[in-house]
């Protein structure tokens, strides 16, 4: 395929590529049969703000494969059966979620929308680093999946810090609750289905802006590999609505993160006796990692 300089890569207009994204920059030429060819192959590796770019760049490059004559053997399959390239038997699910995001859509009006979208490059930077793959992102949330447990915790942890990091419109605090669990869940044709993908929605709806809390599944898969500074907090065991036992959580701590929060927002505090406690949660220990 022959590459594009700088020079004729400039004189293509925007209709010449499958994806331009809010900051003008554009990506995947789709200008001949070449570079469809190229673009089909690269499409997943593209990191797209938003489920609905990615729908329209994935429909503009099918345009450009019927008009050069490429049939996109391989890629209509991959995107209509996600089943084929997400991790099957255990995996680590990461739920993330905007704290306060009505209000925020308040005082930001029409500036909401490309806030969210730079949340979502964020996250999507830090899971594709981590070896993970989105699963979906809608409204509010953002949800991966990891083969690898640790995978999981490494991108909760810079996304945290990169947010934390990041001047947000008018000086805005925008913070984001994490949940981390590992399961075997029952992948199908639409994606993953399970109690794993339940425990992992409770986890995240417990949890603060710019907390992380793991499971007890997702704690025992990481121990023994925390990064340097790493340490996870117990929160004491927790039963939420719609799961049989209760789950055992424990916070993420590490540099540049946020410590101190409330009581978990949602479940209920269970004693070592299994009975339900109707006060905040203990705050036990600490699991230190090794690097």
């Amino acid at each position: 395929m022959p590459r594009l300089d700088a020079r004729t890569r400039a004189k293509l207009p925007d209709s010449a590529f499958a994806y331009v994204d809010s900051q003008g920059k554009r990506h995947l030429p789709i200008n001949d049969a070449a570079h469809v060819r190229n673009a089909l192959a690269r499409f997943n590796q593209v990191l797209f703000e938003d489920e609905a770019a990615r729908d329209r760049a994935r429909l503009r490059l099918l345009r450009a494969a019927k008009k050069h004559s490429v049939v996109p053997i391989g890629f209509i399959s991959a995107q209509l059966h996600p089943e084929r390239r997400l991790p099957k038997g255990q995996v680590t699910f990461l739920l993330t979620d905007i704290e306060g995001s009505t209000d925020l859509l308040t005082r930001l009006d029409a500036e909401y929308v490309p806030l969210v979208s730079s949340v979502r490059r964020v996250m999507r930077a830090a899971v594709s680093r981590s070896g993970g793959h989105e699963i979906d992102a809608r409204g509010d949330e953002f949800f991966a999946v990891f083969e690898r447990a640790t995978g999981g915790l490494d991108a909760a942890i810079a996304i945290q810090r990169a947010l934390g990091a990041t001047s947000w419109p008018h000086g805005m605090d925008v913070r984001v609750r994490m949940g981390i669990h590992s399961g075997r869940p029952t992948l199908t044709e639409t994606g993953y289905a399970g109690l794993a993908v339940h425990a992992t929605a409770r986890i995240c709806q417990c949890a603060h802006g710019g907390q992380i809390v793991v499971s007890s599944a997702a704690r025992a898969a990481v121990r023994e590999s925390l990064g340097e500074g790493v340490t996870l907090r117990s929160l004491g065991a927790v039963r939420f609505k719609g799961l049989r036992d209760p789950v055992e959580l424990s916070q993420v701590e590490a540099a540049e993160l946020l410590v101190d929060f409330p009581p978990l927002r949602t479940g209920e505090p269970v004693q070592t006796d299994g009975s339900v406690e109707r006060t905040a949660p203990r705050i036990e220990g600490a699991l230190t990692g090794t690097a």
